[in-house]
């Protein structure tokens, strides 16, 4: 059948893709307690639920942190590693349609790189990312869940977390509404709430990787910049985003299926 196969494999989460004449026809994710486990786990799921077999495989794409851990050929389908940054940047123009972008990889950290279809060039990286946003809501909010974070944040204000430019000023500054946030977390008020925090937590984190972003293209002289990994499915991602495009005239692209952006770059990936 020809059907190529992504794997994204992270420490305990893995994302597969599987494209037929780089069309996509099925994605998953699947988690596990380590990488080997995912990995296996993920590429089982994806013959059951699509009703394929291993011969209906022409060939496995695999990247990302655990990709090292499976060694030699899944169960016996001809597996090739591909470098994650050069994944990512692929998968970021395959999904945005562009040819030229910084494409932002929101992971446990952050990584930013530079792609076009025949060089992906990695720029800078951050620790601040997914593990970051976790790490602070295990303390402040006493929740541990991505997706129960991601619903408590979905029903929050900044106004009661965070300080902005119309909270210090009575006069706009030239470039910046008085809605442009001049704290994070500068303002908490006595009633916050914890809908209210855990929405500070992610603009907190989206605010300064939004920053980075902007930096990154700037150095680059690159106006689109495409986010991808799962951090892309927090349902404020977009409107966060979108103050950044209009504060600092860069294009912020989240495309859909941007959360499966590596693992679609390995499976398109060729020598």
């Amino acid at each position: 059948m020809g059907i190529v196969i992504g794997l994204d494999v992270g420490g305990s989460t893995t994302k597969i893709v599987g494209l037929l004449n780089k069309e996509i026809i099925s994605q998953e994710i699947v988690r596990a307690a380590d990488p080997v486990t995912s990995a296996f786990g993920a590429l089982g799921k994806f013959l059951d639920v699509n009703h394929l077999q291993i011969k209906d495989i022409e060939r496995l794409m695999i990247t990302g942190v655990g990709a090292s851990f499976p060694s030699g050929d899944l169960l016996g389908i001809k597996t090739v590693q591909v470098q994650e940054f050069l994944a990512t940047g692929l998968g970021g123009l395959f999904l945005s349609g562009l040819e030229h972008a910084v494409v932002v990889s929101m992971g446990t950290g952050t990584a930013f790189v530079d792609a076009k279809p025949d060089v992906v060039r990695h720029i800078i990286g951050s620790g601040v990312g997914g593990g970051t946003v976790l790490g602070l809501a295990n303390r402040i909010v006493n929740v541990r869940d991505f997706e129960l974070l991601t619903e408590l944040a979905s029903n929050g204000s900044l106004a009661h977390v965070d300080l902005t430019i119309g909270d210090i000023s009575r006069f706009e500054i030239p470039g910046l509404s008085m809605e442009t946030t001049a704290s994070n977390f500068g303002k908490l008020a006595d009633d916050v709430s914890r809908e209210d925090l855990s929405l500070g937590i992610f603009n907190l984190v989206f605010q300064s990787i939004g920053t980075m972003a902007v930096l990154a293209a700037r150095s680059t002289g690159i106006k689109d910049v495409v986010f991808t990994g799962q951090m892309t499915r927090v349902s404020k991602c977009r409107e966060l985003f979108d103050v950044f495009s209009e504060l600092y005239h860069v294009r912020f692209h989240v495309p859909e299926l941007s959360e499966y952006a590596t693992a679609i770059g390995a499976a398109i990936y060729t020598d």
